[in-house]
């Protein structure tokens, strides 16, 4: 045992060493009191937290195969706990999953892509009709598409269908529905949490309610409204509150430039102003967000919410100034994909890290057609 943990972190080996210490009770425990069921371990001659750190070395490309040798091992990989323990372990990988739109502008599908811009494979297709105005969050590790406007036998319709897709084991699964069909919302994560608020309703009316999903239940649960309705709007979670902006709001000619703060605790919305308005794009980077405004695609405007303060930055021009940008986030660094193709294109690279005067980059990565929305998944 001694050569086995020799060079490993400190932090693994207490980590490890814990694990081993409490999965020994855990075998002194007769078969019969485990649900009645026989005992079967993860790993034959392994303590069961000893046998989930080595499931967790296992490259990512391979928990697919990994998911399909036995219950147990499925089970494991689809807990939070196997993130935690990738985590842990130091060995997690980051993805960066693309919806895209081929070049005639009629089919879209998910794919992957690595940090060094490599397609690992291109997702089965999603679940249910095809749909616009919906709303797409991480949830430990896991990718959820939520509700939506389809086009079903030439009738339009709001969505209430949440569907999830599994990133360690390749696969769509239907979760429970929203209590409000909507489209065109806000919806974000915060602290294990979705949030979704505003958007339309099922007949086409402005909303200004709100729900919270909680995925240790599987149940949406409503939450207290809006001031006023709010639609075309996104939100992000920081520092442990709901910030919505963007939009438009019915209290207001045009757009609102008002930002509804959620707070969890209190269960209850304040508000603030220096909002910013007709956003095309939008991320979370660290402890700011990201925007680009549609009046102005050649200015980054970057919102740091302790100070309640903004700051523009200048894009480089690439091709033609009118060409606006999607954008993503692999290794703590900005990626603007172009929205549309044009001669000789590459994707720019944001590092709000880097020294002044080299903060900008061109990247290869690139998705295989225009990027319609990405999001960041760590497993």
């Amino acid at each position: 045992m001694v050569s086995f943990w020799e060079g490993k972190r400190e932090t693994k080996v207490h980590y490890l060493s814990n694990m081993c210490f409490s999965n020994l009770h855990e075998q002194d425990t007769p078969a019969s009191t485990i649900n009645d069921h026989y005992y079967y371990p993860i790993l034959p001659g392994l303590p069961d937290d000893v046998a989930k750190y080595c499931l967790a070395l296992v490259p990512r490309s391979n928990f697919p195969t990994m998911g399909i040798v036995s219950k147990r091992w499925r089970s494991f990989i689809k807990s939070k706990e196997f993130i935690t323990v990738r985590k842990l372990s130091g060995v997690l990988e980051e993805w960066l999953y693309v919806l895209s739109m081929d070049s005639e502008g009629q089919e879209s599908h998910w794919e992957v892509l690595d940090c060094m811009g490599h397609k690992h494979q291109q997702l089965s297709p999603m679940p249910g009709p095809a749909k616009a105005g919906f709303a797409v969050v991480v949830l430990h590790g896991k990718l959820l598409v939520i509700a939506g406007y389809s086009m079903v036998d030439g009738t339009g319709s709001a969505s209430a269908d949440v569907y999830q897709y599994d990133s360690c084991l390749d696969r769509w699964s239907k979760l429970a529905s929203m209590n409000v069909a909507r489209y065109n919302f806000a919806c974000a994560e915060l602290n294990g949490m979705v949030y979704a608020v505003g958007g339309y309703g099922i007949d086409g009316e402005s909303l200004s309610c709100a729900e919270v999903y909680d995925p240790d239940t599987d149940k949406w649960t409503l939450i207290e409204s809006l001031r006023r309705p709010r639609w075309g709007c996104f939100a992000c979670g920081f520092e442990g509150k709901l910030y919505v902006m963007g939009g438009r709001s019915s209290l207001t000619i045009g757009n609102s430039r008002f930002i509804d703060v959620y707070n969890p605790e209190t269960h209850t919305w304040c508000e603030m102003k220096n909002g910013c308005v007709m956003v095309t794009a939008q991320a979370v980077l660290g402890k700011e967000l990201f925007c680009m405004e549609w009046k102005n695609q050649r200015k980054l405007a970057i919102f740091n919410p302790a100070e309640n303060s903004w700051k523009m930055v200048p894009v480089p021009v690439t091709g033609s100034s009118s060409v606006g940008f999607q954008f993503g986030i692999l290794d703590g660094k900005l990626l603007l994909f172009p929205v549309q193709e044009y001669p000789g294109y590459n994707t720019l690279l944001y590092d709000p890290n880097a020294a002044s005067g080299s903060q900008w980059q061109t990247s290869e990565i690139k998705p295989s057609g225009l990027c319609l929305c990405s999001v960041t998944i760590k497993a």
